[in-house]
C-alpha cells in the first residue's frame, strides 16, 4: 500500500518550515495530498509525486545518471511503487534499481529524512506510452556513502551512463542551490545516539523497546537512546533527550563520545550510532 497521506503531508510541511519561501510552489502538492486520488500513482493526472536520491560522495559530488527515456542527466529517481512504505524508501529503491547501489551503501544525512529539495517540473506527453503532458512533484532525499564509492551496476534498459558532478554542476537549479547552501560534505554523521551505562557490579543498563512494527529492534532489550529529532541541536542533545524520555529519574551529569557503531536501520540503510560514555561509574 502507498505511504500514509498523513506521513507525506507531515514530511512536506516540515520541509516548508525549512523553506517557507517555497509555499507557493509546494502548496498544490499539499492540496493533492488531501484529495481523493492517490498522489503517488503515475496514473493520477495532471500531477503526481516522484522520488529521487541525491547521493553525495566524499568530494562533495552528486551522482547523476543519463536516463534513456528523457535523454536528460538527472539524479536517480522515479515513481513510487505500491510496496514502498515511505517516499524515502521509494528513493532508496530507485537508486538501487538504476545504479546497483544497495541500501546498506547509504547513510542518512543530518536532514533526517526530510527532502533536501522539492521541485515541480513539467513532463512532455509520450504518445507511445499513452501518457499526457503532466507535472512531477519530485521529492529529493539526500544520502552520503557509508564507505568509499561502490561499483555501479547500471540498469541498461533505463540508464545510458553515470557520473559524479560537483555541487555547482548539479543538473537541477533548485537542487544545485540547496547543495551549495548546505554544509553537506559526504562524510557519514551519526544521526542516532545511545549511552553505555553500567553499575559497580559490571551490569549494563538496557531498556525494553516498544514492540511496534517498523521500529528498530522492536520488543528487544537495547542500550538507551534513539534517533535524532529536528529540535536536537547536537547528537549529545539527542542522547540526553532520549535518556530523559526513557529513564526520567536517571541523572547523568557529563557524557563523552566513546565510539561510533555502524548498524542497519529498518529501511536497510547504514546507521552510524554515536555511543556516549557517562563520566560516573554507578547508577542507583
Amino acid at each position: 500500500m502507498p505511504p500514509a497521506r498523513s506521513d507525506m503531508s507531515a514530511l512536506v510541511r516540515t520541509y516548508l518550515v525549512r523553506h517557507p519561501t517555497e509555499l507557493a510552489v509546494v502548496e498544490p502538492l499539499l492540496t493533492a495530498l488531501e484529495g481523493v486520488e492517490d498522489p503517488t500513482s503515475r496514473t493520477t493526472m495532471p500531477a503526481h509525486i516522484t522520488c529521487s536520491a541525491v547521493v553525495i560522495d566524499r568530494d562533495r559530488r552528486v551522482l547523476h545518471v543519463l536516463h534513456r527515456a528523457s535523454g536528460l542527466e538527472l539524479v536517480p529517481g522515479g515513481h513510487p511503487e505500491p510496496q514502498d512504505r515511505t517516499l524515502l524508501a521509494a528513493a532508496v529503491r530507485e537508486v538501487g534499481e538504476e545504479t546497483g547501489i544497495k541500501p546498506g551503501d547509504l547513510c542518512l544525512t543530518p536532514l533526517l529524512g526530510i527532502p533536501i529539495d522539492i521541485d515541480c517540473h513539467n513532463i512532455d506527453a509520450r504518445p507511445d506510452k499513452g501518457e499526457l503532458a503532466h507535472r512531477h512533484y519530485d521529492l529529493r532525499f539526500a544520502f552520503c556513502l557509508a564507505e568509499e564509492q561502490p561499483d555501479l551496476v547500471l540498469h541498461d534498459e533505463e540508464v545510458a551512463g553515470a557520473q559524479w558532478l560537483p555541487f555547482a554542476e548539479a543538473s537541477s537549479p533548485t537542487l544545485r542551490a540547496k547543495l551549495l547552501e548546505s554544509e553537506l560534505d559526504g562524510q557519514p554523521q551519526a544521526v542516532n545516539a545511545s549511552a553505555l551505562i553500567f553499575d559497580d557490579a559490571g551490569r549494563y543498563l538496557l531498556h525494553l523497546r516498544d514492540n511496534y512494527p517498523h521500529i528498530w529492534a522492536p520488543g528487544e532489550f537495547d542500550l538507551p537512546g534513539g534517533g535524532s529529532e529536528p529540535q536536537d541541536g547536537t547528537i549529545e542533545d539527542t542522547v540526553r533527550r532520549e535518556l530523559g524520555e526513557e529513564i526520567p529519574d536517571l541523572v547523568v551529569p557529563d557524557l563523552e563520545p566513546f565510539a561510533v557503531e555502524m548498524a542497519t536501520g529498518t529501511d536497510g540503510l547504514c546507521v552510524p550510532i554515536q555511543v556516549f560514555f557517562p563520566l560516573f561509574k554507578s547508577v542507583s
